[in-house]
């Protein structure tokens, strides 16, 4: 049989030279889309023909109108073990196997840093402020060292999060809805309620997963207990804070900053407020995009495709 395979939302163009799709075997045919498929009516016509789609986690949704409607599919292939844009249950129902591939979490780990000495050390704005001319030093940076950092969700990403900061001689502090002091021991972090961790901490890093009992869980009652001074940092998925708060909170200077990674909706929209708020320092779901968080993501992709064509599927997500 031969099989055609759609990689989606390759933005920049280089899942064929970070994995060896040749790997696939010879009856298996790729096609790259680079641009991203707008909406469900877009994704179902221009994957018609396909028996074979690799998706980046949560680029692009695949709901049960989605994958009733491309009845040549056999196999969706997800990079990370988790895609909640994946409805699991249709897949199931329509006889669509799902597989995914691991993640190692270090690269967004160090992006929640990037941000925090960006907005601590302002190198990337004195940088561009050199290159066109402007007066030496016209900031004042603050230390990282002492301040206390403040982690909501204490999971895998959380964890190395905390041990970072630790290592930067911060106070580390966590909570999350389950957490508890023995959870807490042997991390970095100690145990504390949500109210102290959002009016004690300098920064507030987000590791949660986004589910209903997440979604929104910060509400502008929970933002309005931040320091004048702190920073809010999300690199999990924008729609655990209710962003109409955000961008108020940012727009009356009521926080110093928020580095935000992730968005209710994305791409970010070309007018979205965000884009015009100084104290918003936005990245482009920048956490999990290295070279070798792609080399993981699409080797593995590869191999689940192989698996599957061999009659032996490896990595299978269950509804």
């Amino acid at each position: 049989m031969r099989y055609f395979c759609a990689v989606l939302d390759d933005y920049q163009d280089v899942s064929r030279r970070l994995a060896d799709w040749s790997a696939c075997g010879p009856d298996v045919d790729i096609t790259v889309f680079n641009n991203r498929l707008d909406g469900d009516e877009a994704v179902s016509r221009a994957l018609a023909d396909f028996h074979i789609v690799c998706l980046m986690r949560e680029r692009t949704p695949f709901p049960r109108t989605v994958i009733e409607a491309l009845p040549n599919l056999r196999l969706i292939v997800t990079t990370g073990m988790r895609n909640a844009a994946i409805d699991l249950v249709a897949a199931r129902d329509c006889g669509v196997m799902v597989c995914g591939t691991q993640t190692s979490g270090q690269a967004t780990a160090e992006l929640v840093f990037a941000h925090m000495l960006e907005f601590a050390r302002k190198v990337g704005f004195e940088n561009a402020q050199l290159k066109k001319g402007q007066p030496w030093q016209t900031t004042v940076g603050i230390d990282l060292a002492g301040k206390t950092l403040g982690v909501v969700g204490l999971g895998r990403l959380g964890r190395r999060v905390a041990q970072i900061g630790a290592a930067f001689g911060m106070n580390v502090i966590a909570w999350s809805e389950n957490l508890t002091r023995a959870k807490c021991e042997g991390t970095a972090a100690k145990c504390v309620s949500k109210e102290e961790l959002l009016s004690t901490a300098d920064f507030v890093s987000i590791h949660l997963q986004l589910s209903d009992r997440t979604r929104g869980l910060f509400q502008a009652a929970d933002l309005a207990l931040l320091k004048p001074a702190a920073f809010l940092i999300n690199t999990s998925r924008g729609p655990i804070i209710d962003e109409a708060a955000l961008i108020e909170i940012l727009r009356d200077g009521r926080i110093a900053g928020a580095g935000i990674d992730v968005f209710d909706a994305e791409p970010l929209a070309r007018d979205h407020p965000f884009r015009s708020i100084a104290r918003a320092q936005i990245t482009p779901h920048l956490g999990y995009v290295t070279t070798d968080g792609y080399r993981l993501g699409y080797g593995q992709t590869v191999e689940d495709i192989a698996a599957f064509i061999a009659g032996k599927p490896v990595r299978i997500i269950e509804a």
